[in-house]
This record gives structure tokens, sequence and C-alpha cells, in this order.
């Protein structure tokens, strides 16, 4: 039986270093992402999505913008959020701007929303964090009428009701393609089938076949609503290089790097080589490799997921703009073809 799969790449716009290791300015990441983004539909890769940031390690912090320049210069591939921080949002304006990028790109947007794994844009946008569940469950269930492009009514207690209210632009195939981003909990899978949307995975650690019983909860989930199955998507770290020993050496240093930085904050515990290789491993969430290498642990989660997209989150803190240039090009001339046709 066979098995089509949409492979995509993620970035957060990870503000990058020169060859003398100086970080670039946060404008020359952003023209580099979008050189980035056009090397993807060069190479006939599914979907590019960016995601959102309030901090100065990351270059993005208007993801539709960015998207919006993207879609001038691309053809074919989808763009979409990875993720959009319904939370500290207003879900109007996020209809409004994503259904305008739907329209620039000739139909080719989506959305990916979650509530994100920092929570700097709560105080710069004047949320309270002690309001963290309620802003997303009732941004969400408004999010979800809006979506249905006809006149909404509705109440809350986080935001203005509407009455009646039409929202424009309209998309012009009546509907924007939306997923919900899901860190591991069952309670935000049960909330994703309940609205009847897609769900994407973050696998960030640990080993992709964890998440199976969140699958089997979503499918189950989704036939106690009586809806039909729907999407189900993997985002995870990684990146691609001629080896296994070279794509690891080049990743290294930035995602150590990387993970000191969160993890100083966060307190976690340094990240030691080991713990790396074993992250890099064959049931590692880490898809760092040769090309073979990358595929075989890409089918690997796709046959046991149930997979219909995996996306590559292909920046790694510092890792330079060439050495990533290089990893898309493999993941979608060598990687690509290699997960096709195992799972064909």
């Amino acid at each position: 039986m066979s098995r089509t799969i949409e492979l995509g790449l993620d970035t957060f716009g990870d503000v990058t270093a020169d060859a003398s290791g100086k970080p670039l300015h946060p404008a020359e990441v952003l023209r580099n992402l979008v050189a980035e983004a056009e090397l993807a539909d060069r190479v006939g890769l599914s979907f590019f999505g960016v995601g959102e940031h309030h901090r100065d390690d990351f270059a993005v912090s208007a993801p539709e913008v960015v998207l919006a320049a993207i879609a001038t210069r691309t053809k074919h591939i989808r763009l979409g959020s990875a993720v959009t921080v319904l939370s500290s949002d207003d879900p109007v304006r996020v209809f409004q701007r994503f259904s305008t990028l739907d329209a620039l790109s000739n139909g080719r947007a989506e959305v990916i929303i979650g509530r994100g794994s920092f929570t700097e844009s709560f105080p710069l946008f004047g949320f309270k964090l002690e309001q963290y569940e309620q802003l997303f469950e009732e941004r969400l269930d408004l999010f979800v009428e809006l979506l249905k492009e006809g006149p909404t009514t509705w109440s809350g207690d986080t935001r203005a009701a509407l009455t009646d209210q039409r929202v424009y632009p309209p998309t012009e195939s009546g509907r924007l393609r939306t997923w919900v981003a899901v860190g591991g909990t069952p309670q935000s899978v049960v909330r994703a089938a309940h609205y009847g949307l897609p769900l994407m995975l973050a696998v960030i650690g640990g080993d992709h076949l964890a998440f199976v019983p969140f699958v089997d909860l979503y499918k189950r989930a989704l036939a106690a609503v009586g809806k039909d199955p729907l999407p189900i998507g993997v985002h995870s770290p990684g990146h691609v290089a001629e080896t296994d020993e070279q794509a690891k050496e080049e990743l290294w240093p930035h995602f150590q790097a990387m993970h000191a930085r969160i993890g100083k904050e966060r307190g976690w515990p340094p990240l030691t080589r080991q713990a790396f290789e074993q992250m890099a491993g064959p049931s590692g969430a880490l898809c760092v490799g040769a090309p073979q290498t990358v595929a075989a642990k890409i089918v690997r989660a796709a046959k046991a997921l149930g997979l219909s997209r995996f996306d590559l989150k292909y920046s790694a803190g510092t890792l330079p703009h060439e050495k990533m240039m290089k990893s898309i090009e493999l993941y979608g001339t060598k990687v690509a073809p290699l997960v096709r046709a195992q799972l064909a």
C-alpha cells in the first residue's frame, strides 16, 4: 500500500553568524530566509513554515510579512506559520493576514496555530500569563468560527463579542487550511479533534514513536465526534549533509549553544555530546545525517504515526546560512525522493 507524504521545512529565523562568529543583523537574516524559501521551492518541497518570536535571538516577529515576500518569489510551495501564537494575537487579524497571504500566493497559505514555547509576547502585547489557557481556548474557538467565512456571532471573556460580523478579505477557495500544533498533552490532542482540525505534533525530543498514543487518541476523539480522519504532521529539528559525521559536526556547536542559551532561562542541564549523539541516533528526534540516514528516520516516523506531512526545522541557532542552504538542497533533492520511494 502506497502512502503520499508532504515534506516541508520550518524555521524560526534564528539569528545566524558570519565566518568570524559575529551575529548577523536581523535584516540580513530575513533576506537570507527569503533566499532559503526560494531554494525550497526550486527543489520541490511542499511547505515552508516561519515561526513567530519576540526575542533578540530570532529575527522573525511578523511571519506573515516575511511569507508575503516569499509568495512573490515562489510558485508552488505552500506557505505558513510555525507557529502562530494565537493566545496573544487577535483571531480576526490573524485570519485577515493569512487570507491576504492566500490571495497573494494564489491559494498557498496555511496556518499552524499553537500556544508557542516562549511567553515574551504576553507582556509585549498586554496579556496576562495567568489567562494562558483561557486566552488560547477562547481565541481558537473564535478562529474556528471565522474559518467558516460567513457572518460570525461569538462572545467570550477575553475579547469583544461579534454579532453577525463578516471578516474580509475572504479566501478564493472558501477555506484557509489550518492545523493545531501540539507539544504532547492529551488535552491539546482532543481539542484539535473537537474542532476538526489537522494535528501537527512538535517532536523535539525523545522518540517519534512515543507519540503513537497521541495519534491513537486523536483518531478516537475524531471518531467520537463523528469526524472523518484528518491529516497528521510532525515538526522535528535536523540538518542534512553529505555524510553523517559531517552533518553532526556542522550542527553540534550551534545546537549546543542554542540549547545552553534557552536552557539557562529554563533550568535545563548542559547538553553533552553523548546526549546529542543519542538524539541523533535511530530513535532520537534529531534528524541529522546523510540523506539516507535522515530519510530512514522520517520513514520510520511516517509509518508509525501515519503521517501526511513531515516538516524539518532546519535552522539551529547560529548555524550559518550557507550550511542551511546545502541542507535544504539535500533535503529536497536526496531525502525527499528516498522517503517517497520507501513509502511507496
